[in-house]
């Protein structure tokens, strides 16, 4: 049993009479209540509840060029050098994006990892991510990085159906390939996938004990990143593990004494909770959030990076040094030089982000753009308001587009009943009378302002 002790964490004195140790069990635990596979999984409670844990700092790495290369057409080095640069300048000085991760299998890659070296910049720091192995620790340490992450499947889904090891076999791997990491002279990040199927006091607590553990012996800091492979994690308070995802990030600080800043969470989106659950890491303890743009990963994608930016921004107030337009121009890089379509309804990013079709909401937009606009967003992203011309628009919706369209050129605003905005609603209104059934493209409302104008 162990000592009654104060806990540098709360202040108090606090006793713990539970010391996990691994499990190695004969057959491995799939948690068949909540994954049933031809059921929707299930959301269990048991109504144990832990305290909040926010960090005082915490921040986003990036998972772009990694994770979000494994589902999309791969960037080219030039690309990869850009959109690294853009990830700087929307990190800002401070590191709010504080580390990005490579491959270094390809040629291609190689090269578009030096290239960012080569441009000095301390954030975000480049990390890549390996096979376990020593020739692949020593190609790592030859090019200069100084951290890297190492796969360490979690669950028995893995443990005993993808490697074909019991527990006691994988720990025993496991360890030796972080203590051949340290011997390289690398910071290891282990990522645990899956944790949100895996066997938290069986097999995760003992394991996180044991890095912690050689983490002390070797002076070396050891990371966890907890990997919500499937999108499993829920944030709600009561869950029980191992979907709790507060829970998780609970038990590896209480139970493994994993201090925050060495806490990275990693979620997908298959339940549309990748931003949520991103966001409830951080606030029971986890400092790091890993993300890629525009949420870009596989199957249902990562959490997304700007989305995260956001969060910060809300539960912060303030942006420490992100400069939140230049989300604006990765977005439109992407879209534009890498053939990669965004969704339009995308949050922050899409074309139809704050762009309205109703005639009444344009009008509101007119008199008053926080009616509708969720935010200031000509000056938070440099995306002025915008309304799509349709049948529905109404005199209003065509004032604003002609408005929108002058003040861009310098011009003044015209009233919504001037008669060169009503000639121009009348011609509109002539092609949905006579069957059209498409939005106008701006390059037509163009030709019809120009034409009504004179």
């Amino acid at each position: 049993m162990k000592d009654i002790v104060l806990s540098s964490k709360t202040n108090k004195l606090e006793q713990d009479p539970y010391i996990y140790q691994l499990q190695d069990v004969p057959e491995p635990e799939l948690f068949r209540e909540m994954f049933p596979y031809t059921e929707t999984p299930k959301i269990a409670f048991n109504y144990r509840r832990v305290p909040e844990n926010m960090p005082e700092d915490i921040f986003i790495t990036d998972t772009s060029f990694r994770d979000g290369q494994q589902s999309r057409a791969p960037y080219t080095t030039e690309q990869m050098v850009h959109i690294y640069e853009l990830l700087h300048r929307l990190g800002g000085p401070n590191g709010m994006i504080r580390q990005t991760e490579f491959f270094v299998y390809s040629e291609k890659d190689r090269k578009a990892l030096e290239k960012c070296l080569e441009l000095g910049y301390r954030f975000p720091e480049i990390t890549t991510w390996i096979r376990a192995s020593k020739k692949d620790f020593e190609l790592v340490k030859s090019i200069g990085i100084k951290e890297t992450g190492i796969l360490v499947s979690c669950s028995d889904y893995h443990i005993f159906h993808k490697m074909g090891l019991t527990r006691r076999q994988a720990l025993d791997k496991y360890l030796g390939i972080v203590s051949e990491c340290i011997e390289a002279g690398l910071r290891p990040r282990c990522h645990f996938e899956d944790i949100t199927r895996a066997d938290f006091y069986g097999f995760v607590v003992p394991f996180a004990n044991s890095l912690m553990k050689l983490s002390k012996e070797s002076g070396v800091p050891v990371k966890i990143r907890a990997c919500d492979t499937m999108g499993y994690g829920v944030p709600y308070p009561g869950a029980a593990l191992p979907r709790s995802v507060s829970g998780i990030i609970y038990g590896l600080q209480h139970y493994s004494d994993v201090p925050s800043e060495m806490i990275e969470w990693h979620g997908h989106n298959d339940f549309y909770k990748g931003v949520v659950n991103a966001t409830t890491a951080w606030m029971y303890g986890a400092s790091a959030v890993n993300c890629s743009l525009l949420g870009i990963g596989e199957r249902t994608g990562n959490v997304p990076l700007e989305a995260m930016v956001f969060e910060y921004a809300s539960l912060r107030g303030t942006l420490n040094g992100m400069d939140t337009r230049v989300i604006t121009e990765i977005a439109e890089y992407i879209q534009n030089e890498t053939a990669y379509s965004i969704p339009p309804m995308t949050p922050f990013v899409g074309s139809n982000f704050n762009l309205t079709r109703a005639g009444i909401h344009a009008d509101g937009m007119m008199k008053d753009p926080e009616i509708y606009n969720i935010f200031d967003t000509s000056t938070i992203l440099n995306r002025p308001p915008k309304v799509s011309i349709t049948n529905t628009s109404g005199v209003a919706g065509v004032a604003f587009w002609v408005n929108e369209y002058r003040r861009r050129h310098g011009e003044a605003e015209l009233p919504k009943n001037d008669d060169a905005i009503q000639r121009i609603y009348d011609s509109v209104m002539a092609e949905y009378d006579g069957g059209r059934v498409t939005m106008m493209t701006d390059e037509e409302l163009e030709a019809k302002y120009k034409e009504c104008i004179g």
